[in-house]
């Protein structure tokens, strides 16, 4: 299933990993094991920020996920199933059809 994470990262665990060096591989580590259709990284609400989208095959893979994210960032997150204009497409000629 398409799925975007958003995740804000706290201000004072980030600026601690981009002092340690952290920060970059974290981020690496996250985007191969994800392996993302997009990836965005940029300001929200006045701090860090990342947004993957992402085909997550199971639910099972939702810790290995986060957890980086809200142990070593202090991260914010939210994970929800997301349509490109295909699967939208598609959804809406099934519904037509029932």
């Amino acid at each position: 299933m398409r799925v975007m994470l958003r995740a804000r990262l706290d201000t004072q665990a980030s600026n601690e990993a981009l002092k340690s060096g952290a920060l970059p591989k974290i981020m690496q580590a996250l985007t191969e094991r994800l392996r993302p259709e997009a990836a965005y990284f940029g300001p929200c609400d006045g701090g860090r920020s990342c947004t993957f989208v992402f085909d997550m095959q199971d639910s099972s893979q939702l810790p290995a996920i986060a957890e980086p994210l809200l142990q070593q960032l202090g991260a914010e997150m939210e994970i929800q199933p997301v349509m490109n204009t295909e699967d939208l497409q598609k959804g809406l000629a099934a519904l037509q059809q029932s």
